[in-house]
């Protein structure tokens, strides 16, 4: 880059505005339901309705509570729809969908079961709509039309009903994590977000002598306890609660591995301190959720004030014992100690550390709620410092992988921490995506393991900053390892990382990014080892023996992620959370060794580079790219607001986009020669308020709130025929359908990209066609707040972030002072 640097550029409002949209109808593909006879289908499903209901009414018979309904469960043919949107009566809210479950059969074919709450008021409700389905005579409103049954869709999807009676038609987890007959944390989630339901389901608890464990997680329609019960435990919760939704096991957490010494430290840290200045006031600060933090270290007491150490449980203390805090903390003050100590130059520490312990000494937490935890400790630090902008860091990941993308109750309440949606300001939260353990398999067969290893729970949170990790050390130095060689050479991914290669396509491209998280060694024996060569180094939590120690996989990694969100967050303090993480995100770049590792051809897909992203994200990120912009590139941020949805006479329609005219170096573009290539790079960020109850994530029960989507001007287009596509293109992904047409130009392009809520993508082509490129368009898709119009959220509005960058390898153009010029600002000095 340039020696000249310049601060980004702000779009403000007089190069954008809101444009009204108003959809028009048009045809819908339809789902996949079978052909049925209808009179012999709708009495045979009157029949087994009529013995459920029988077979529950018995059940709930021995209950020592007085019912209010039964359970019943909804069965679709093998590889067919069921039509589960239309399994609810949303009006009297007397029948509730719960959960939507799917099973693969041994042929592979896949069957849908839903589970529905029947009030007892609400017996005839199917039986009504059967006997319309069997008669369309019967329904005064079909009159002119007998040969097209009333409720068609919904029944012929149903191939059978049964009462719901067991833990599996509620278990929407791995069938193998059913509790037997030693009990397990098991994780409830209940049909309603009211505290009376909680407080009722408390009472239940303690009359059947079940364990519930304090504190709880509030959703949309939901709320999450904890319970430590066997399998005939919950099968009596069942029978004598209206109010089960789902079981899932609850998450038990990660254990770390860390025994590397290192001698002769002291001299290097005095010498160190005389160098340091802490410039941070306290109003920015790195807060770490982890074990606790030592903060009598001599690396850490200049930016951890006592006050600032917290516990989620006071007969913990605030120490760290584990050592794992601490060594986050290192990473997170410093960014990196190694090159700290060999410099002889004055070391700036823009921001101070926070402190909240939440891991016991020894063992698991007790709680197995790791959403309601994570919570309590950001208030904690919140409550001691209201004031201060903070980056929340997490290395904390479940053990196991088995989610494969699919909401938690952890990743869900990730989402509402960093949405604000739990009463507080947007966060900016970096979660670690969790490690493959280090064994010999994940070191002779990598990268293999690493790719077929899914990243952990809660890293899978749309609104998080999910950081994998690739290494650059691979010079093994130590003498004892003479034989020895690294598992991956430099700039390839870490041994540890993990990726969502075997997540389904609806779940976001993560990890977001990728930091250092170091290397492993293995001999011609496969024996492996994990040297202090190829490790970062840290601050050690019993510094009375030592002051450094070494730190490697994805932990190391998040508290990298950490320093440098807030190195961009002191430099501008007044950016939103989603803007700092899409600078991270916009100033990533993959390494040329993992393109050549995970492409290979010098011409890959758009698939290929999606498969790519899901293993190494967006590459790593760098830090003078997030903060400055040179004289021959230009990078422009925007933030802003738009209400994606409206509600009009009762319907509920989408809202409006945001249309932009950007200030563009036109002229400049058009003085470089033709054959000059240039590129755009645009990243969107914004935040969703989650709804992770299992009922299915689509229709109505969509998981995210609302999406967002971008587009540009082609060259060939004019303003007008641009707004009338993006007009027609929301149309298209009002169902969020993917759509063809993606543009040779784009290095992912539209299809792919659109994952999760951070959008980014390249664009490439001549100068004169990105002269003509300043016109760009966001605009909404649906999601359960248009889709649950009865929540109340249909008129909420949202805010996102965009950064759009252009550069080129000419270095003699000045792309930056023509639009600061016309952005009305001088051209700044060097910084």
């Amino acid at each position: 880059m340039p020696e000249k640097r310049h601060p980004h550029l702000i779009v403000d409002q007089r190069f954008h505005s809101t444009k009204d949209y108003r959809s028009r109808p048009r045809p819908q593909a339809g789902p996949s339901i079978p052909f049925r006879n209808r009179e012999t289908h709708a009495r045979r499903l009157q029949k087994v309705l009529d013995e459920s209901w029988k077979n529950a009414e018995k059940a709930n018979a021995v209950s020592s509570v007085t019912r209010t309904g039964v359970y019943l469960e909804f069965k679709s043919d093998p590889d067919a729809s069921l039509v589960t949107k239309s399994l609810e009566d949303l009006q009297s809210k007397k029948v509730r969908l719960l959960n939507v479950r799917v099973e693969e059969g041994e042929d592979d074919k896949v069957t849908t079961f839903a589970t529905v709450f029947v009030a007892n008021e609400k017996r005839e409700h199917f039986l009504n709509k059967l006997e319309k389905y069997a008669d369309p005579e019967q329904d005064r409103s079909y009159e002119d039309k007998p040969d097209i049954p009333r409720h068609a869709d919904l029944i012929n999807s149903i191939a059978d009903i049964r009462g719901a009676l067991s833990v599996e038609f509620f278990w929407t987890d791995e069938a193998s994590l059913i509790p037997g007959d030693d009990s397990e944390s098991v994780e409830v989630w209940l049909s309603s977000d009211s505290d009376e339901t909680e407080t009722q389901f408390r009472e239940l608890c303690e009359e059947l002598e079940v364990p519930v464990e304090a504190g709880s997680i509030r959703f949309p329609e939901r709320k999450v306890v904890v319970v430590e019960a066997n399998r005939e435990q919950l099968e009596q919760l069942s029978l004598h609660s209206d109010d089960i939704a789902e079981y899932r096991r609850a998450k038990e957490t990660a254990a770390f591995w860390l025994d590397q010494e290192n001698a002769d430290q002291t001299a290097w840290v005095q010498e160190l301190l005389d160098r340091l200045n802490v410039a941070s006031s306290g109003e920015l600060a790195v807060c770490i959720l982890d074990s606790g933090t030592n903060r009598g270290h001599p690396l850490l007491s200049p930016i951890l004030d006592d006050p600032d150490c917290h516990t989620y449980e006071n007969r913990w203390g605030t120490a760290d014992r584990r050592g794992h805090g601490t060594l986050m903390a290192g990473v997170a003050g410093y960014g990196n100690l190694q090159a700290a100590l060999e410099s002889s130059a004055s070391v700036e520490l823009t921001h101070v550390l926070e402190s909240v312990k939440i891991l016991p000494d020894q063992g698991q937490n007790p709680e197995k709620l790791w959403g309601y935890i994570t919570a309590q400790g950001i208030s904690l630090a919140e409550i001691q410092a209201p004031d201060r902008n903070r980056v929340v860091c997490l290395a904390i990941t479940a053990e196991d992988s088995r989610d494969e993308g699919r909401p938690s109750s952890w990743s869900g309440e990730i989402d509402q921490l960093a949405s604000g949606t739990d009463g507080g300001d947007p966060r900016l939260i970096i979660v670690a995506a969790g490690n493959l353990a280090p064994s010999t398999v994940s070191a002779r067969d990598y990268p293999d393991p690493q790719i077929l290893e899914s990243i952990h729970d809660p890293a899978q949170a749309w609104n998080a900053l999910t950081v994998g990790a690739v290494t650059e050390l691979d010079q093994i130095n130590d003498p004892q390892l003479n034989g020895y060689r690294p598992v991956a050479t430099a700039g390839e991914l870490s041994p540890f990382s993990t990726t969502s290669v075997e997540w389904d396509e609806k779940w976001p491209l993560k990890p977001d990014v990728l930091f250092e998280g170091g290397n492993l060694s293995i001999d011609d024996t496969d024996f492996f080892d994990e040297s202090d060569d190829l490790c970062v180094l840290s601050t050690y939590h019993d510094f009375t023996k030592r002051l450094l120690e070494g730190f490697n996989m994805t932990s190391a990694a998040t508290a990298k992620a950490s320093w440098m969100a807030a190195k961009i967050m002191a430099e501008y303090p007044e950016f939103w959370p989603e803007t700092i993480r899409a600078l991270l995100v916009h100033s990533a770049r993959w390494t040329p060794a993992l393109e050549a590792q995970f492409l290979g051809s010098r011409n890959p897909s758009k698939e290929q580079r999606k498969q790519l992203i899901r293993i190494c994200g967006w590459g790593v990120p760098d830090l003078d790219r997030a903060l400055y912009t040179a004289e021959n590139s230009l990078t422009l941020v925007s933030e802003t607001t738009l209400q994606p949805f409206q509600k009009t006479s009762g319907r509920i329609s989408m809202n409006d986009m945001r249309y932009y005219e950007l200030p563009w170096p036109t002229d400049a573009l058009l003085d470089l020669a033709p054959e000059v290539e240039v590129s755009m790079r645009i990243t969107l960020s914004y935040f969703i308020e989650p709804g992770p109850g299992e009922i299915g994530w689509k229709d109505r029960y969509r998981y995210p709130s609302h999406a967002l989507r971008f587009s540009i001007i082609r060259p060939e287009e004019t303003p007008e025929d641009f707004q009338k596509r993006i007009s027609s293109a929301l149309e298209e992904e009002e169902d969020d359908i993917n759509t063809a047409g993606n543009s040779s130009r784009w290095v992912l392009g539209r299809n792919a990209r659109h994952k999760g809520s951070v959008h980014s993508d390249y664009w490439k082509g001549t100068a004169a066609e990105l002269a003509a490129s300043n016109f760009l368009a966001v605009y909404p898709v649906t999601g359960w707040w248009k889709e649950r119009s009865y929540l109340g959220k249909a008129e909420s509005g949202c805010r996102f972030s965009l950064i759009v960058s252009i550069e080129t390898e000419a270095e003699e153009v000045d792309l930056y002072s023509p639009v600061a010029t016309q952005i009305g600002i001088p051209v700044a000095v060097e910084v």
